[in-house]
């Protein structure tokens, strides 16, 4: 009888464990999933599933979970908060968590979403048991905090922003590690997401927020993920065909079974993520993106933004597409914010605009009319989205639509007008068709210009229409469009080429008598003549002697006189500058003319630099000295960037001023800095007459850059930041120049002229990169946007000329693993120029770019060891941040592994002996102090091949004590995962007895003897002897095809190392 009740009450049980419970109201009875079977069955939306039972409590996420019954335990939600451990770490454990029992590391997310909301209640495991989901979020309402609005979404501070993203990328990373596998089950998945929706239709708005924004980037993720399932089937229907298609004899019906069942498998997983994204989508964001709290909406129309981009063949549709055009009428401000620069992200991609074109035609009045928005930056973001319709396509605006635009460059907010006079040339070009003939109107153009102002908006009508003017002058000279528009330069017709000459004489023959005249109205402006100087540029100078024009050439040349005279601005300087040297080329006969005039502007400069040279350093400078020193070296030095000054022997004036300021340490930063750029300009002046024929002057050169180089390197050291960065810009640039390079094609006779920096010098330059480009933008707060990126881009030019020494063999490679370490801290900033550097010198050296990798790991060691001192924490999150950066080298090895053989191997021998290198001075019974290292070294273990494994387990046991193998403290893990990491693959094998499929190796092929006796590890930067190395501009070694990386993380060497 007692065994009859038993089997009643395990029967019910099992009924309450699998049966589906469902519901009519969305709200009210959304519930969590129960486990199903394993026999397939139609899915259930989160809506409809009912409440599991769990199986009893334990340790969720490695640590034990905090369910009301007392104690304090670490929660996953603090875990994220503090952020001190990597997310792929907090993920994985929480995974083994679930392995092991789901319903107690469900309970544990569960909590993590209800605390990462800002409620202090916890769901227990019999609330999670036999509670309604609605009812568990009433109850968790109740716990709320009513004196405060506050929650972690919200509350200010570093902290809390650090939340936001750790919480993110909690998300991401969870979807991302279990894509394989627990997503499928058909439980997590659905519990998450009932959870989600429910908490997403709460009244109280941290619950709401934190939801959404959850469920959001969750969608992502899983848009991610089906974009990866739908490759993965289109790969294997390709391959299915293409066996298929084979002759009936080699055709291997096995394949063709395993490809049917593989293309079944992928299409169910699609099935099943198409669920759960139709489930989010329909449940949370129909609803959520027309919130009352613009927050929320902004989450919603951002990350649609997102997946339209990310999987357009799924989401560019106009089903998704028309809630963003819905949201661009949005009363707040940040939302149509983000539906402007997700269309932006849209357009940019012309491939995508058969699919925008519906769209563009339903939308297109409302983006025009965003461009009058009261909100400036809204409006800056609408003519920019206008400008990328305008460029993809010329008949998606009408005239009128143009017109609607055309005005705001004389908007008195300047980003505005600025978004607009940054395009004029690609107005001018969409209205070349049909407009031409009031395009080039030039002589209308010029008499409106050289008319009598009239007061009020007159200056920037004025500025527009020079620039537009310029614009159709080039376009009717050039014949072809902008940059960007078109597919490139194309061979003329007959027809248009007769029309371009023409085009050019007329112009030509217009403002060769014009532009006299408009540069002297103008020559106050620096802005209008920079643009007007430009027009010469566009002439047929044949017309000045062909047509007996001379005056006016000659009072073009006085106009340009004046203006040299009255302004130091550089871009007015410049366009002076390169008019002269156009009009003074050789194949015109006007250039004796010109060259005459040019000569005696120039000996006044030049006499009056030397003189005021003179006054400067011989007496007390007052400001009108340096004023006259600085404007005179400004102009001049504008002019030998273009022309030969040699004659005029610059570099002598500029040498004793930058000798002056060095010795007395009181030279203005101003003219350091143009002194520095003259003296350049000289000396590669004078290395174009050596190369062009004058060797005897070789040994002069070689006096004169070897004295400049010592300038440029005691500036390093110069107080104004400023002066620093143009001596390391233009020391970066002569040793490029004056590399070993300069003597090839024939050029021996060049060689006293080629310098090779000592490790001083390479040190100076190293530490230069160290001290100004890797540090923190909080130093930089009080800066506004434009000021950040201007900074930003400065330090990624300075990065980039000292990593080009490094690629070209001028600095020592090992110098690049003080570069290489800050690839993970700053890899928005730098991220692109740190991998390139990388896929070049391993291009160069495989086995010494390995070296410099392993240092790099091993001087952020030795910093963490300074830090913190023997005794390291090994969960820490500076510890987990050098085996992500591990990771993310090994990656960049790519799969095949017998052309990274070698250097693998060497890359573990360095690791090993830097682990073993200090032995601990409290005995031998004591780990070695750097034996922590090897954790980071297991990294790497999956790139050795299974020979070289033994290998390096047998290298590894020569530094392994008796004692060491036999210990299983806590402080010994990181030998014991090592080595398990060494000996895995070689005890499979002894398992498996079978021979291998994969490439077998003679004995003598081990790479035991050509690395294991090596002593050859990396000393510290500059000290290592280089070897002869190819220069990468000579040699490239890249296969015909290359097979993608699966292993290789987005962005990594793959992307960038075959273009």
């Amino acid at each position: 009888m007692c065994m009859l009740e038993d089997a009643k009450k395990q029967a019910l049980e099992l009924i309450c464990k699998h049966e589906c419970f469902h519901s009519l109201f969305l709200t009210e009875h959304l519930a969590f999933p129960s486990p199903q079977t394993s026999n397939k069955k139609p899915r259930k939306t989160p809506a409809d599933k009912a409440v599991g039972p769990a199986r009893g409590r334990g340790k969720a996420n490695g640590v034990a979970q905090h369910n009301g019954d007392g104690g304090d335990p670490v929660t996953l939600f603090e875990v994220v908060k503090l952020g001190k451990s990597a997310m792929q770490s907090v993920v994985d454990e929480w995974i083994e968590s679930y392995k092991q029992d789901r319903d107690l590391a469900l309970l544990d997310l569960i909590n993590f979403f209800i605390q990462c909301s800002g409620c202090k209640g916890t769901v227990r495991i019999e609330m999670f048991r036999n509670m309604q989901n609605a009812e568990i979020i009433r109850k968790m309402t109740e716990e709320f905090d009513e004196d405060s609005g506050d929650y972690p979404l919200t509350m200010p501070g570093p902290l809390w922003k650090k939340f936001r993203y750790n919480f993110c990328e909690f998300i991401s990373v969870l979807i991302r590690q279990c894509q394989y596998s627990i997503i499928y089950d058909e439980y997590m998945m659905d519990t998450v997401i009932s959870l989600l929706t429910g908490l997403s239709d709460s009244q109280v708005r941290a619950f709401r927020h934190t939801s959404t924004l959850a469920a959001m980037k969750l969608m992502t993720a899983l848009v991610n993920v089906a974009l990866n399932l739908s490759i993965h089937q289109d790969n294997t229907q390709r391959q299915y065909e293409a066996e298929r298609n084979k002759i009936a004899g080699k055709r291997a019906n096995e394949k063709l079974e395993l490809l049917l069942q593989k293309r079944k498998e992928l299409q169910e997983n699609q099935d099943e993520i198409e669920n759960m994204m139709n489930s989010i989508f329909k449940g949370i964001f129909v609803h959520r993106y027309r919130d009352a709290i613009a927050e929320i909406r902004a989450i919603c129309i951002e990350e649609i933004g997102v997946w339209m981009k990310m999987y357009s063949d799924a989401f560019l549709n106009d089903s998704y597409l028309k809630y963003v055009g819905w949201t661009l009428h949005d009363r707040v401000r940040e939302v149509r914010l983000k539906c402007l620069k997700a269309l932006q992200n849209l357009y940019t991609n012309r491939e995508l605009f058969p699919k925008l074109e519906l769209f563009t035609n339903r939308f297109k009045d409302r983006i025009v009319s965003m461009t009058l928005d009261k909100e400036y930056d809204v409006a800056v973001e609408a003519i920019r989205l206008v400008t990328l319709i305008l460029q993809g396509s010329e008949d998606a605006l009408s005239n009128e639509d143009c017109e609607n635009v055309y005005h705001l460059v004389y908007s008195a907010h300047r980003p505005v007008a600025v978004a607009l006079h940054e395009h004029a040339a690609y107005l001018v070009d969409s209205l070349w068709e049909s407009s031409q003939e009031l395009l080039k109107d030039w002589e209308c153009m010029a008499e409106l210009l050289l008319e009598e102002p009239v007061q009020g908006e007159e200056d920037r009508q004025e500025s527009a229409l020079i620039e537009l003017m310029v614009c159709t002058i080039r376009q009717a000279a050039e014949a072809h469009p902008p940059v960007g528009r078109g597919t490139g330069k194309r061979v003329l017709t007959a027809k248009e080429r007769k029309t371009q000459i023409d085009d050019k004489n007329k112009l030509t023959e217009h403002y060769i008598m014009a532009l006299p005249m408009l540069l002297s109205k103008y020559q106050a402006d620096s802005e209008k003549v920079a643009n007007l100087l430009q027009i010469p540029q566009f002439f047929d100078l044949d017309v000045y002697s062909a047509g007996r024009m001379e005056k006016h050439l000659d009072a073009l040349l006085k106009q340009i006189r004046l203006v040299v005279e009255k302004h130091i601005e550089a871009d007015v300087l410049e366009a002076c500058s390169k008019t002269y040297s156009i009009l003074c080329s050789e194949e015109y006969t006007i250039m004796n003319r010109v060259d005459i005039a040019r000569s005696q502007l120039i000996d006044e400069m030049t006499d009056r630099f030397a003189h005021s040279v003179e006054e400067l350093l011989q007496e007390e400078a007052d400001d009108d000295d340096i004023y006259n020193v600085l404007s005179t070296l400004k102009r001049l030095t504008a002019f030998h960037n273009a022309h030969d000054l040699t004659r005029w022997d610059l570099f002598g004036s500029c040498y004793r001023l930058l000798k002056a300021g060095i010795e007395q340490g009181s030279m203005p930063e101003q003219i350091a800095v143009q002194a520095l750029q003259c003296s350049h300009y000289s000396i590669l002046w004078q290395l174009v007459k050596i190369t062009e024929g004058a060797p005897s002057k070789v040994q002069d050169s070689v006096r004169v850059v070897k004295s400049f180089l010592a300038v440029c390197q005691q500036c390093l050291s110069n107080v104004n930041t400023p002066v620093k960065e143009q001596a390391f810009m233009l020391l970066c640039d002569l040793l490029m120049i004056f590399s070993h390079q300069l003597v090839s094609g024939g050029r021996e006779g060049l060689q006293p002229l080629v310098f090779n920096p000592d490790s001083t010098l390479q040190n100076e330059l190293l530490n230069f990169v160290l001290d100004h480009v890797f540090i923190d933008q909080d130093d930089e707060n009080e800066e506004d946007e434009a000021n950040k990126i201007e900074a930003l881009h400065k330090r990624r030019n300075l990065l980039a000329a000292f990593c080009k020494l490094i690629i070209y063999d001028i600095v020592d490679m090992p110098a690049a693993a003080d570069i290489f370490k800050h690839y993970m801290k700053y890899y928005n900033d730098y991220g692109d120029i740190i991998k390139e550097t990388l896929s070049k010198t391993r291009q160069t050296d495989k086995i010494l770019c390995a070296k410099t990798l392993i240092l790099s790991l091993q001087q952020l060691f030795n910093e963490l060891l300074q830090d913190q001192g023997p005794n390291l924490d090994r969960t820490s999150s500076h510890v987990s941040g050098i085996k992500e950066l591990a990771r993310r080298f090994a990656l960049t090895f790519g799969l095949d592994q017998i052309k990274t053989r070698e250097a693998v191997a060497t890359l573990h021998k360095d690791g090993i002996e830097f682990a073993f290198k200090y032995q601990n001075p409290r005995g031998a019974e004591f780990p070695p102090l750097n034996l922590a290292f090897l954790e980071v070294l297991s990294e790497f273990s999956s790139k050795l091949i299974r020979q070289d494994k033994k290998t390096v387990h047998s290298y590894l046991e020569k530094f392994m004590s008796e004692s060491m193998s036999e210990r299983r403290e806590d402080v010994w893990l990181p030998l014991i995962s090592y080595r398990n990491s060494l000996l895995f693959d070689v005890y499979m094998v002894n398992i498996q007895r079978q021979p291998s499929p994969c490439v077998r190796f003679p004995e003598e092929s081990s790479v035991e003897g050509s690395w294991l006796m090596r002593n050859d590890t990396l000393p510290t930067p500059g000290a290592l002897q280089t070897p002869q190395l190819t220069s990468t501009v000579l040699r490239e070694n890249r296969p015909a095809e290359h097979m993608p990386d699966p292993d290789s993380e987005p962005g990594s060497e793959n992307d960038f190392v075959h273009k």
